[in-house]
């Protein structure tokens, strides 16, 4: 009986050993997704914080050569047309096609800031305001109360203080963009980092020297 029962024993696994193999399996399953799941939503977040970052920079670069080529609209408008802390309205050709010269509006909305460009039609050109386009150009915005867009006159230099809201676009001759943005590489995060770009209007600067 001795010899029998030994013989079992060695050919199969008990209640007990299966159980045990059952919880160390779960364990490290739950482990490796775990696992898994973590470096995913890391992934995610770099690329989140990076995209954040490119928007930025692409802004940055097109918001300063619009701005310090803005003139005079195709209708006889002045470049300036509104100057508010959350929204920028002014004429430039940059990016324009041929002899146009586009309307162009940054504003804030909804934790995002937008672009709309209205392009002049008819003859003699005019900025029909039901034709404009709209598409976001910087996520993760978290300006709140802090304004996006800061004004500032001829007497501009380096730190002055900008012009008092509500701005008279005829004395605006420097725009400066501040951007509060999300860092967004932890999930959830509230961090947050600053991005600033300014340039004069050339075509009504006296004294400015960029």
């Amino acid at each position: 009986m001795k010899n029998i029962s030994q013989n079992r024993k060695d050919n199969g696994f008990t209640l007990v050993e299966m159980l045990t193999a059952i919880f160390i399996f779960t364990l490290l399953l739950v482990g490796i997704t775990v696992l898994f799941k973590t470096i995913l939503t890391t992934t995610t977040q770099q690329n989140l914080s990076l995209d954040t970052s490119d928007q930025a920079r692409k802004l940055s670069f097109n918001f300063l050569n619009e701005v310090r080529t803005a003139t005079t609209g195709n209708d006889g408008s002045f470049p300036i047309n509104e100057a508010s802390d959350g929204q920028i309205v002014f004429f430039s050709g940059y990016g324009a096609s041929g002899a146009n010269i586009n309307r162009i509006r940054y504003f804030v909305s909804n934790g995002k800031l937008w672009k709309g460009v209205v392009v002049p039609t008819g003859n003699p050109l005019t900025y029909n305001l039901t034709g404009e386009t709209t598409k976001p150009v910087q996520t993760a915005l978290a300006n709140g109360n802090t304004p996006v867009f800061f004004y500032y006159n001829e007497n501009y230099g380096g730190t002055s203080t900008p012009l008092s809201q509500p701005v008279n676009v005829n004395q605006v001759r420097f725009v400066k963009l501040n951007l509060i943005l999300l860092k967004q590489d932890v999930k959830g995060a509230s961090t947050t980092f600053v991005v600033n770009a300014g340039a004069s209007i050339r075509n009504l600067k006296t004294n400015l020297g960029n």
